[in-house]
Formats: structure tokens, C-alpha cells, sequence
């Protein structure tokens, strides 16, 4: 990918996009008087479903901009959320779940958030109404849905025998396990899904991990580590990883379209170049397909696999007052929890516009940054900025760097500023 601009470390570190464009569109100086004009009998309220890195973002924000003029509820059935992102270091022993975990103490402490810990079972657009799973009903004024992803499998199988490890927590030690008890001479498959995908967990980096681990830690000499990936090629960092790829002896096969799985036998059938082949390993991790989460459909707000939205706002192309932000949606944008962290702050704006009957920011940009991990100790880096222009979000600067030690600190240091930003 050929560009003209080139990002510096730290422009990727920084917002893309900030409250600060809002205030200069509004004239306004301050942002402790910054909030709505409400009345308090008639408090807006905007409901967050999925606590992830956009709904924890865009309700932490909502509240921080909007102040006490405006109520605000998160609807997330989990306590806690185990981050993807770092999530392929659990399999090399660099990092465990615990401290991938957080939890949304901050939310209702320090920007009163109100957390409901259940499911959302049907949205009632026409009357908007949620309900939940043990038959509550919430009402709301604006919102917005982050629920993540959904997988496309070709056949039902146990995830359990057949671990995915793309939705992190459990998932992600089970495959763990399954590594740990590999012997030398054993046989390590992965699948690479179709793009678009969520990522991270990026599968070439976890492939790379997984690599490393195995001949440099465990030591093994004669197993082998399989990447049958869905795609023509590389969807991200071609060189980078071809050349990892090559040096850990990795078998790299692409165009191979998973038909079928069988968590019995560990066993995958797939089509590549119109024929027809399969794999058994020691250790299968099948990475399915994706689409928008299953709530997306149910509300009849996809057309396709994914939910069309203005990119002004995220909301809703299909039914006012529903937003949608993050990895659901259609936006030609990475599916990666640092761009929804950037979304989430541009649908906050933008409700907040609406409500205030102010016009939407009319350039937003949002930008994503990316440390992979290809070993223990080295980490490779690509940062894009995105901008609003006709109607889409379009590439406007992007930049890579090879990898190093520095970038492998550096990417503690970026994650950890994501966590802070969308946590804390």
C-alpha cells in the first residue's frame, strides 16, 4: 500500500478525533459547562448494549461530555470484559487473562453509569424498548449497540474441542492448554477467516507466537504449523509476516476455504483452487468466518452480514436512534478494539449534537494503530488514520515498522493507554 503521508509513533498514540472539534463548532471554551441544555425532569437516556472497547468507550464519554444533563445505562451480561487485544501473549506465557480483565467499577463510580448485567432477548424499535433476559424492560431515547461479532461456521462443531480463541477469557486458555500438552513431532493447524475479521487477535501474529513458542520455548525440532488462510494473501504486513513465516519453517497455504470440521478427529476439510483436501492436527485452531452479532439481526438492522450506518454518527441507516459502533457495523474501517475506542467518541459527539439539535461534526477521523507480537520479544507496528470523505471513511496516512524489541515495549505502552481510556 503506496502513500504519500507517514504517521509518527506518536500521532498513532493520540485521539484521532476529540471533544475539542465539537467545542469549536459550538463556541464553547470550557468543558465543565460543555453539557446539553436539559431540563432534569426530562433527562435524555441512551442505552449501551455490549461493554467492549466501543459501548465502555461511548458510555464512559457520553458522561463525560454530557454531564448530569443526560442518563446513561450500559446493558453488558458479563462483569468483567478479557481484552483481545495482547489476548495471543496468553499462549506464550507473556501475559495471563487476569490482567487482560477489567471490570466497569469506574463506570458507575466515577461517571455514574448505571451497569446492567444481563441480556438484551428483543429490541422494540417502533416503541423503543428493550428486553432483557429475566424479563426487564428498559426504555430509551438514543441507542447504541456494540455487540460484536458472530461467527459463520460451515457445520456445527464444539468450540470446546475446536477452540476459535477469538473471543478472549476461555477460549483463549483452552487453546492454551491444548499447546501446553503438544509434544515434538505433534502438528499445529490454523485457519485464517475470510476478511473482514475482528483483529486482534490478529491471526498471522498468533501464528507467529505460536511458532516461536513452540521451537524456541518448548523446543520442538519436528513439528509442524500449518496456516490455511481464506484469503489470496496476507490481508495486513505481506512482508513482515511472509518473512516471519519463512524463518519460522511455517506451511502457508492460501485461498483454502474451510467446508467442514470435525471436532472429533481435529480434522478439517477445505477447497482450495477447486479441489477438495483436508488436514488433521494434534491441535486444531479454526478461526470461522464472521458477521455482525446476532442482536444486529434479530433487530433487522443488517443488510448482509453487516449493519449500514452514517459515518458521521454510526447511526443507523435503517431506524433513527439506534447507533451502531464497533465490529458490527459496515464501514470498510479495521474491526479492531483501538477504531471502536476512536467510533465510540464520534457517536458520543454526535448523539449529543443531536439532542442538543447542533448539525454533526462534519469531519471525523479515526485512526488505528497495531502491534503484533511475532515472538517473545519483538513486535511489528502499523498505525492508518481513516477521514470522513464522500459518504466514507477513506485512508488517509498510514505507516509500518519492522520488528524490533523497542516496538514490542512500545506496544505495552499503546495497550495501555487503550485500556486507560476506555476502563478507567
Amino acid at each position: 500500500m503506496k502513500m504519500n503521508t507517514t504517521l509518527t509513533e506518536g500521532e498513532v498514540m493520540k485521539a484521532a478525533y476529540t471533544r475539542r472539534d465539537f467545542f469549536k463548532t459550538v463556541g464553547v471554551g470550557s468543558l465543565s459547562v460543555a453539557t446539553p441544555a436539559f431540563s432534569a425532569s426530562t433527562k435524555p437516556h441512551i442505552v449501551v448494549v455490549g461493554g467492549g472497547f466501543s459501548g465502555a468507550t461511548c458510555a464512559k464519554y457520553l458522561k463525560l461530555w454530557g454531564g448530569s444533563s443526560i442518563e446513561v445505562t450500559v446493558i453488558e451480561p458479563n462483569s468483567s470484559y478479557v481484552s483481545p487485544v495482547l489476548s495471543n501473549l496468553v499462549l506464550n506465557g507473556q501475559r495471563t487473562i487476569s490482567a487482560l480483565t477489567f471490570d466497569y467499577a469506574s463506570h458507575a463510580s466515577n461517571y455514574q453509569v448505571t451497569m446492567l448485567h444481563q441480556s438484551v432477548m428483543h429490541i422494540d424499535k417502533t416503541g423503543k424498548m428493550l428486553t432483557l433476559g429475566n424479563g426487564q424492560q428498559v426504555s430509551y431515547d438514543k441507542l447504541v449497540l456494540a455487540p460484536g461479532i458472530d461467527f459463520v461456521t460451515p457445520n456445527p462443531y464444539d468450540f470446546d474441542k475446536v477452540p476459535h480463541a477469538w473471543i478472549a477469557g476461555e477460549q483463549t486458555t483452552i487453546l492454551k492448554r491444548k499447546l501446553d500438552s503438544m509434544v515434538d513431532g505433534d502438528t499445529f493447524v490454523m485457519t485464517v477467516p475470510a476478511a473482514p475479521y475482528r483483529c486482534p487477535p490478529g491471526p498471522y501474529e498468533r501464528a507467529c507466537v505460536v511458532a516461536d513458542y513452540l521451537k524456541n520455548t518448548k523446543g520442538f525440532t519436528n513439528s509442524s504449523i500449518i496456516v490455511l488462510d481464506a484469503n489470496s494473501t496476507f490481508t495486513v504486513e505481506a512482508a513482515t509476516f511472509g518473512a516471519k513465516f519463512n524463518s519460522y519453517g511455517i506451511d502457508y497455504r492460501t485461498d483454502c476455504v474451510v467446508t467442514h470440521v470435525d471436532d472429533a478427529t481435529s480434522t478439517v476439510r477445505f477447497r482450495q483452487n477447486g479441489s477438495t483436501d483436508s488436514i488433521s492436527a494434534t491441535v486444531l485452531n479454526v478461526i470461522p468466518n464472521q458477521k455482525a452479532a446476532k442482536l444486529i439481526f434479530d433487530a433487522g438492522l443488517n443488510d448482509g452480514n453487516w449493519a449500514p450506518v452514517n459515518l458521521l454518527s454510526y447511526e443507523s441507516t435503517l431506524t433513527r436512534d439506534i447507533f451502531i459502533i464497533g465490529d458490527s457495523h459496515a464501514s470498510g474501517q479495521p474491526k479492531a478494539g483501538h477504531i471502536g475506542n476512536g467510533e465510540a467518541k464520534i457517536c458520543a459527539d454526535a448523539i449529543l449534537r443531536q439532542l442538543s439539535n447542533i448539525a454533526l461534526y462534519p469531519s471525523p477521523k479515526t485512526n488505528s494503530a497495531c502491534y503484533s507480537p511475532v515472538s517473545s520479544t519483538e513486535a511489528s507496528w502499523l498505525a492508518a488514520v481513516f477521514k470522513y470523505e464522500g459518504g466514507q471513511m477513506v485512508l488517509a496516512k498510514v505507516d509500518s515498522g519492522a520488528p524490533s524489541a523497542r516496538n514490542y515495549q512500545n506496544m505495552f505502552n499503546w495497550s495501555g493507554n487503550l485500556f486507560d481510556d476506555t476502563f478507567s
